[in-house]
């Protein structure tokens, strides 16, 4: 007998809105949506889940959100909010994973219903993977807090939490229905967590856009000073480069290639060497020093492109190297590194470098001794005055 084909396409929309205090009552914006997603006028739900950082930043926001939905009632609000640890915690330790289904079983969150994510990067992983599998895929709505969340991992389509110790381990591809960006909760970051997202803004510049990069340059010292509006373009651009990159490329990785994870594969290993006491941008942003000293000792980048990229990373306030950022032979914790992005990437090792500024060049094997190179250099360049 012949055997069947089959094959389908399943067509992805979401927008990323920017706003200003997003749960204030005369903010529609919110509203606006859900109304127009209610198109079978079904009762359905809302359920959200809030970073306890959050929470204490801005101790008013569970009860503007309980008046909000009292005044805007399209969908009904699940009145208990849960709070939760943000951070890197989140994802290592599955109660929390735990919680959110228990609260969809529970409250009687049905595929139709919404589950609203309150908080950084890492809670909008493991809140969207919960949403995910919960009913095989309850509506998802990201509202991320914090630089590193409003300008790249928050607008992706990846979810997952850590498991065996390896970042990301399960997960899925899934994207929101929507993103909500709002400037107010940038306010209240630290200098550390403001600074930290912007890694994010130069990995994408440099393997995406050259006039970015350019314009991070001249506004470096604006961005490390915290100007909101400059912070604002930046998040603004940066999403629009990963949405773009989401559109035009390989959205669920089915390939080995991943171009957005430059400065990753050592920023991912590195974060857990320190236990996570290094927040990720800070990771990428040493990640992306450690490839683009390599880039150049392997002879793929000008000695002048990579000094430009050193001293944005400083003029940001980034450090340039880590103790833990060294390679010291072939049994070295940073190299082992590379075999688990390898197997993250399903098959081939891919890693981005950089040929120039703006352009990123995909290798399928590292060099130790140039990486052993590149740490040493970083050592004695870090800290000093800028590079001529």
């Amino acid at each position: 007998m012949e055997h069947l084909k089959q094959s389908f396409t399943v067509e992805y929309r979401f927008n990323v809105f920017f706003t200003s205090s997003l749960f204030s009552i005369e903010n529609l914006l919110i509203a606006d949506f859900l109304e127009e997603m209610n198109t079978s006028g079904a009762a359905k739900k809302i359920f959200f889940v809030m970073d306890s950082g959050v929470a204490s930043a801005h101790p008013e926001l569970c009860q503007q959100i309980k008046a909000y939905f009292k005044k805007h009632n399209q969908v009904e609000l699940v009145e208990n909010i849960l709070i939760v640890p943000g951070g890197e915690i989140i994802k290592n330790e599955t109660k929390h994973f735990d919680a959110v289904l228990d609260a969809v079983n529970n409250y009687r969150i049905d595929r139709h219903s919404y589950i609203a994510a309150i908080g950084g990067g890492a809670l909008l992983d493991m809140v969207g993977y919960a949403a995910t599998v919960a009913h095989r895929g309850i509506k998802h709505i990201r509202i991320p807090t914090t630089v590193l969340s409003q300008n790249d991992s928050g607008i992706g389509v990846k979810n997952g939490i850590n498991y065996f110790n390896k970042k990301n381990f399960l997960g899925t591809f899934s994207p929101p229905v929507a993103v909500f960006n709002d400037e107010k909760f940038l306010s209240t970051l630290s200098d550390r967590d403001w600074r930290s997202g912007i890694a994010e803004a130069v990995k994408v510049a440099l393997i995406k856009d050259l006039t970015f990069f350019e314009w991070l340059e001249n506004n470096a010292k604006q961005l490390a000073d915290r100007n909101l509006e400059v912070m604002n373009y930046q998040i603004w651009k940066c999403a629009a480069l990963h949405m773009d990159h989401i559109k035009s490329g390989d959205p669920f990785e089915r390939g080995s290639a991943r171009p957005l994870d430059f400065g990753h594969w050592s920023a991912h290993k590195l974060e857990y060497l320190t236990n996570f006491e290094i927040r990720h941008g800070e990771a990428v942003a040493l990640g992306i020093a450690l490839d683009t000293v390599y880039s150049n000792l392997a002879g793929m980048l000008s000695t002048a492109d990579t000094n430009r990229v050193l001293n944005l990373l400083t003029a940001l306030g980034f450090e340039l190297t880590h103790p833990l950022l060294q390679v010291n032979g072939d049994e070295s914790l940073l190299l082992k590194g590379l075999e688990e992005f390898r197997e993250h990437l399903g098959g081939e090792l891919t890693i981005t470098l950089l040929s120039k500024l703006g352009v990123g060049i995909e290798v399928h094997e590292m060099d130790a001794k140039f990486l052993q190179q590149a740490a040493l250099q970083l050592n004695k360049l870090s800290n000093l005055e800028p590079i001529n």
